[in-house]
């Protein structure tokens, strides 16, 4: 049986390793497994290194919602495929209850890249006897910032598009994605917290291993508040 919190309720440990998901509607398409940094009244802190073990929905011949045409994949066979997070390695910010993330980047592997900031439902933290983590629901708009602060939106052609298919598509109300996007922006204009330099000089502790596997659970139903 699940249990589900509210960030204001559950912490988890610092060095633990969780799950972090996204689905849209009850359906999972992304899931990885995360090592929490900290956890308080700030916020969840994730550490999310290049390799880290993950599923992402794909079709049968390996193609991912990008590559293709949104009235496509709406029609194609599609199933959560095992992987490894290709990316770079991402420190995540989840402050509590807000619509959104915040990841740093870093690129090369010790140098701090950009902020990437991830519109999203508000998280649900859940528990139970042999796994814990966090689910969300992606919003597809997002925010690039560079070091400098520069900042513009990124992935509006994706929202755009989607929004034709109103019988498919998760996101139902694109002014309250953009305005909070817009809240989001003025902090980073004026350097407010957590664009001020604070976490960007973050190293992990150098006996974390890299998550090799999902923890067992990983495709339970989804937490909802």
């Amino acid at each position: 049986m699940t249990t589900q919190h509210d960030l204001e309720t559950l912490r988890f440990a610092p060095g633990q390793v969780i799950l972090h998901r996204q689905f849209t509607g009850d359906r999972l398409v992304f899931v990885r497994a995360v090592r929490v940094v900290e956890h308080d009244e700030q916020g969840l802190r994730l550490w999310i290194p290049r390799n880290t073990a993950m599923s992402a929905t794909m079709t049968a011949d390996g193609r991912g919602l990008r590559d293709m045409p949104f009235s496509e994949w709406v029609t194609v066979e599609r199933e959560l495929t095992e992987m490894r997070w290709r990316g770079p390695n991402v420190f995540m910010f989840m402050p509590p209850g807000a619509a959104h993330s915040v990841l740093f980047f870093w690129y090369p592997e010790d140098s701090f890249y950009g902020w990437y900031v991830n519109l999203e439902e508000p998280g649900v933290l859940w528990r139970d006897e042999t796994a814990a983590g966090i689910d969300i629901c992606d919003q597809d708009l997002d925010i690039w910032v560079d070091r400098d602060r520069t900042w513009s939106w990124k992935d509006e052609h994706e929202l755009a598009e989607r929004l034709g298919f109103p019988e498919h598509y998760w996101v139902d109300d694109e002014q309250a994605v953009r305005a909070e996007g817009m809240r989001v922006a003025e902090r980073i204009e004026k350097g407010e917290f957590p664009f001020d330099g604070t976490w960007c000089d973050f190293r992990p502790e150098p006996d974390w291993p890299v998550p090799e596997e999902l923890p067992p659970g990983w495709d339970r139903p989804r937490a909802r508040r």
